[in-house]
């Protein structure tokens, strides 16, 4: 699958409508991810698709967190986003505030990874190297167990991420593990190109 869109005029298009750090960064990483997982699953041809759903999978949700991914489809068609792009991004948000099911493996990817990416992320800041590169799957598993911990992440989101792909749980942190470490430099370093770090 193609997008008209590059990761440059992707990444404006979000820009256009987020402002926080936190969600440029959380964009950014959820792209790398997507990308990593593209080339890990045989859909090398896709990177470039799965990557901008990563990147846009949040477009609407700064601004409109109460409707998050019911003004997303709106913002896409604007810019001209292929119908299979704004179905991806509106199912990663399936029976929480979407009801476009994740349907194509890219989608249940998403769906799985996003939220565990965010409680990752959350992780790694506590980590003395505030970093994914030294983080061990024990490690993150503990985190995971810690009802407090990150509470704003879904353990429910994550497990029923894992279950629509047919894995287990520790596979999908395991792999999410290594796609974080796949991206976590340029992340930065595009967030400090972008002044926003």
């Amino acid at each position: 699958m193609q997008t008209k869109f590059t990761h440059a005029s992707a990444l404006e298009l979000l820009m256009k409508y987020n402002k926080e750090p936190f969600h440029i960064l959380h964009g950014l990483t959820v792209e790398g991810c997507m990308r990593w997982f593209a080339a890990e699953y045989g859909y090398g041809d896709d990177a470039d698709f799965w990557g901008v759903c990563g990147l846009l999978h949040d477009i609407d949700f700064e601004l409109y967190p109460e409707e998050h991914c019911q003004k997303a489809p709106g913002m896409l068609e604007e810019a001209g986003a292929e119908p299979e792009l704004i179905h991806a991004v509106c199912s990663h948000g399936y029976g929480i505030c979407s009801d476009v099911e994740p349907e194509h493996e890219m989608e249940k990817i998403l769906f799985a990874a996003d939220e565990l990416t965010g409680l990752i992320w959350a992780a790694a800041k506590m980590r003395p190297s505030k970093s994914v590169m030294d983080m061990e799957l024990k490690s993150l598993k503990k985190k995971y167990k810690d009802k407090r911990f990150a509470a704003g992440c879904s353990r429910e989101i994550i497990s029923t991420g894992a279950e629509r792909l047919g894995w287990s749980l520790d596979e999908l942190m395991d792999r999410t593990l290594a796609a974080m470490r796949s991206c976590e430099e340029s992340v930065r370093r595009e967030m400090d190109e972008l002044g926003l770090e």
